[in-house]
């Protein structure tokens, strides 16, 4: 379906067409990701040093997800990590990570999830994260936040009310993301944490959401990274930014948290890093 937004204004969007086209799109992702998860594929490396890995299921699923948005809205901007960003005059823009955590993808891990984002004049508005491995749609549109498993009927998403470091709940992918300065103020903010976790990538951003955990420190990330998760975090509650409290539209070094005041209390920490 072609579905042409009739002006740049983002307050006369047809939230519907956004909400299908996402789920459209996330659902043909899903046809090539599922199978090629534990399925013993090849792996290639984006750098020349270091590991940066990439499958084919990353680039054949941007690939339909594409398909799926220019079928739906033809004169939008694409941004993707796998594929050329595709340019256009349209305040809307959709960003896309077909598989992020490629690295638990390869290892057989169920905490990758495909994201998309969709803003209005580089600002993101929705947002939504698959893991199709456990069934689970994370979406955030329209001021509210949802989830659901296996075509459940969606429930909604509240962060939870902690507001202090001591009694947080902390993930981030993993301390490498940080070095010098940011390594040691991490250091010292997961020293003042209830709990500290590793390894979750975009699910971790979900679960803040949900309320299983309180907080996500992370450094380094590029806009496709973060873009689709940022209404699914406010829009239940949280708050994110980079962290200098700027907007984190755009990625760079991102707190996530569950109130405003566990956020500012992180932020406090992360900022002496800046």
């Amino acid at each position: 379906m072609n579905i042409r937004t009739n002006t740049n204004s983002i307050h006369n969007i047809d939230e519907t067409a956004f909400e299908r086209t996402l789920l459209d799109a996330t659902m043909a992702a899903a046809k090539v990701t599922l199978p090629a998860f534990r399925s013993g594929l090849s792996v290639d490396n984006k750098l020349e040093q270091g590991f940066d890995p990439v499958t084919q299921a990353d680039k054949e699923a941007e690939l339909v997800i594409r398909q799926t948005i220019e079928q739906a809205f033809p004169d939008h901007m694409i941004i993707g990590e796998e594929h050329a960003t595709k340019q256009s005059d349209s305040p809307f823009s959709w960003i896309i990570d077909p598989i992020d955590g490629t690295r638990a993808f390869i290892t057989g891990v169920p905490v990758w999830g495909t994201l998309i984002g969709i803003a209005h004049e580089e600002k993101t508005f929705a947002g939504i994260m698959t893991q199709p491995f456990t069934g689970e749609t994370f979406l955030g549109l329209g001021g509210k936040s949802t989830y659901s498993r296996f075509g459940s009927d969606p429930k909604p998403l509240s962060t939870s009310a902690v507001e202090k470091l001591s009694e947080a709940r902390l993930m981030t992918t993993t301390p490498a993301l940080f070095e010098g300065k940011q390594l040691q103020a991490y250091l010292n903010l997961e020293n003042q944490v209830r709990l500290a976790r590793y390894g979750c990538d975009c699910y971790a951003y979900c679960l803040l959401a949900a309320g299983e955990i309180d907080l996500v420190v992370e450094a380094g990330l590029n806009i496709y990274d973060i873009a689709a998760l940022i209404p699914i975090i406010k829009n239940a509650g949280g708050v994110i930014t980079t962290f200098d409290g700027s907007p984190a539209d755009k990625g760079g070094n991102v707190i996530a948290a569950a109130t405003p005041e566990l956020h500012q209390a992180a932020m406090n920490m992360m900022a002496k890093a800046e």
